[in-house]
């Protein structure tokens, strides 16, 4: 007899802590157990070995506990790898090989859901716009020809450190009419990362956006493989197109190469409009992370976003973060007496002002905030219990106990090694920039983001979502929210309150980069990059 067309497939929702320590014939005889006949049961109904009573009585056992963990999943595992595990998740067994297929079940229902803390800045109608002046482009006709002069780079630190070396690699190649070969990045000394650009960045799409600005080749060519080049290593401060002209020109032009290392934050955040726009082509548009590392970061974005919106959070709370802020965990008098050691072993690693007590940098706002501010900031600003939060960053001093105040108050917490499926990180191990550039993707993609200490990382995000189109982006406003952290005579509702009016204007809304001197344009493309005229001709998106 045909089935009703009425009829629905069920589903039970099992963890995936179960399937695993399941074999593969034990889990299909648990979900494809046959009929049986009942004339053996017959046989020995009465009887004090009756084997098929026992089997049926553990089988509606087993049956009805797993009924129930099914409607009580979540609650018992807020920290299961699948976050999307759902009545409607397939699990396919084929020749003992047991996967779970993340379907989700689609976006939550926003418009019942979504509170305060969901909504999005007013981007006051701001858009991407990168209008190169005509003696720019009638330049870039010369400059792209360029088979002569050469510029090789060195860049150093972690990934954002290393995208920040290569947008000014390209704006200095650009300055000096100079042709860029793809740039070296030194292999990480605390980390042991040997990855080269190609491994980070998709690089012909590098090269493809900036056609029209630079030439980019892979190598050197070996017209000029034995070229004498002018080696800069300590390249100054904040220097401008100007002194960048007048230092290498005449060199490059006699020798044909041009060497430098050292780049990070040298090249002036003041320079000419064009330049300006080209850093933000470079930055927001030619940089595009390799295919291996997108697909994994949009895999573990939708596993965050297949039951409707979440935080990303980038937390600074590793040992390396307290010792060379100067400042302390807040963990306990153990924790803290680690990090003065290591402050006391090498003095050099300290970044902060030396002058000024832990407590005095703790006001001043030069310090990350622990799991316990984190947590109490955003439930002041509304984020409901039941956000689902993607942390990004390296293992905290302390590890799940340094972050046991944020758990306990948002249970819905994962990162990179929890959302992943088995074997999905291998091919990233032991390679710190391609994990961070995951991270990068998921806390790009995230519906609202929030860092605990700025950083390059913090900034880079920044800026992105101001391109994007202005997506909430909450910065702490540590230096005036603290001391209502340290008044615990302070009501509640009247805390969260003050908190809330503090980040009124802190929530990703357009902000001028001109309004304070020595702003970097990666983190405020507004009003260089992007402007209000609906009809200006924007730059290409590939």
């Amino acid at each position: 007899m045909a089935k009703s067309k009425n009829s629905k497939l069920s589903y039970i929702s099992v963890p995936s802590q179960i399937i695993h320590s399941l074999s593969s014939s034990s889990l299909q005889n648990l979900l494809l157990s046959p009929k049986k006949s009942s004339k053996p049961c017959n046989r020995f109904l009465y009887t004090a070995k009756n084997s098929c009573f026992v089997f049926v009585f553990l089988f509606l056992f087993a049956f009805l506990g797993m009924l129930k963990l099914s409607f009580d999943v979540e609650p018992i595992l807020p920290f299961s790898p699948y976050p999307c595990l759902t009545p409607q998740t397939q699990i396919t067994i084929s020749s003992g090989d047991q996967r779970s297929a993340f379907l989700g079940q689609g976006k939550m229902d926003i418009s019942t859901t979504e509170s305060e803390f969901w909504k999005q800045p007013d981007g006051r109608g701001y858009h991407p716009c990168l209008n190169f002046s005509h003696e720019y482009r009638k330049s870039s006709e010369v400059v792209t020809r360029e088979r002569t002069r050469y510029l090789m780079v060195v860049v150093s630190g972690g990934l954002n450190q290393q995208r920040n070396q290569i947008v000014d690699a390209v704006v200095i190649a650009r300055i000096l009419g100079a042709a860029l070969v793809v740039p070296v990045l030194q292999v990480n000394v605390i980390w042991g990362d040997e990855s080269e650009f190609s491994d980070i960045f998709d690089l012909e799409h590098f090269k493809k956006t900036l056609a029209d600005d630079i030439h980019i080749v892979s190598s050197l060519p070996s017209t000029h493989l034995m070229s004498r080049p002018v080696e800069e290593k300590r390249t100054p401060l904040h220097v401008d197109d100007r002194w960048i002209r007048a230092r290498y020109q005449k060199r490059l032009n006699k020798e044909g190469v041009l060497l430098l290392r050292g780049l990070d934050s040298r090249l002036s955040k003041d320079l000419p409009s064009d330049l300006q726009k080209l850093r933000c082509k470079v930055a927001f548009h030619a940089l595009r992370f390799a295919s291996p590392i997108l697909e994994l970061g949009n895999k573990l974005a939708e596993r965050m976003r297949c039951k409707g919106p979440y935080i990303a959070l980038h937390l600074r709370m590793e040992k390396d973060v307290w010792v060379r802020t100067g400042c302390l965990p807040g963990l306990s008098s153990e924790y803290d007496e680690i990090i003065n050691k290591e402050r006391k072993l090498r003095p050099e690693l300290l970044t902060a002002r030396s002058n000024m007590t832990y407590h005095d940098r703790k006001l001043a706002g030069l310090c990350p905030l622990n799991a316990l501010e984190v947590a109490r900031l955003l439930k002041a600003l509304g984020a409901p219990k039941t956000a689902r939060i993607y942390w990004a960053g390296g293992n905290p001093l302390g590890r799940e106990e340094a972050l046991l105040p944020l758990t306990r108050e948002f249970p819905h917490f994962y990162n990179k090694e929890k959302l992943s499926l088995p074997g999905e990180l291998a091919p990233f191990v032991k390679k710190a920039s391609l994990l961070a550039a995951i991270d990068h993707i998921v806390a790009e993609n995230s519906d609202v983001f929030m860092h605990s200490h700025g950083g390059n990382m913090g900034h880079a995000i920044q800026g992105q979502r101001a391109y994007a189109g202005h997506k909430k982006h909450i910065t702490p406003n540590k230096r005036q929210m603290l001391r209502y952290f340290l008044n615990s005579s302070l009501p509640e509702p009247e805390f969260n309150k003050i908190i809330k009016e503090l980040h009124q204007g802190s929530q990703g809304q357009p902000d001028i980069r001109t309004n304070k001197p020595g702003r970097d344009i990666i983190a405020y493309p507004v009003p260089e990059c992007m402007c209000k005229v609906s009809h200006t001709r924007t730059a290409k998106h590939d």
